[in-house]
């Protein structure tokens, strides 16, 4: 069985998304960030968690297909430090909780967002 089919397929992961991409739009350990705050008013919610949503379903072994532009274009110029990383995963962590999700699962979302660091990330953040 895939992670996808674990989690409860599209609209389990849609409701999970919902709670976090609310979770991280307003937190301010995130948008101390002044880039990341722009980021964050520029999108429109729904459509950021259309995007995530596609995301998670496509890498956890789902049939959507993420049509957003790839992380290091998404982020790059956000300089995200390390400290809003580990504040984005205490969020993702946070929800994954509260959702009851159990920890096998809730270890291989974290390892595939894990993947996506390098591209978020970026050694040359220096704020």
């Amino acid at each position: 069985m895939t992670l996808y089919e674990r989690l409860g397929g599209v609209y389990a992961i849609a409701t999970v998304v919902d709670d976090f991409i609310d979770r991280i739009m307003d937190d301010p350990r995130l948008n101390a960030n002044p880039k990341v705050d722009e980021a964050h008013h520029k999108v429109a919610r729904a459509g950021f968690k259309f995007l995530v949503t596609e995301q998670v379903c496509e890498a956890t072994g789902g049939p959507q297909r993420y049509t957003g532009r790839s992380m290091r274009d998404s982020h790059a110029h956000l300089d995200i430090t390390a400290g809003e990383w580990d504040a984005f995963l205490d969020d993702l962590r946070q929800t994954l909780t509260k959702f009851h999700v159990p920890d096998a699962e809730q270890g291989e979302l974290f390892a595939i967002v894990e993947g996506t660091k390098q591209d978020i990330v970026l050694p040359r953040s220096t704020r």
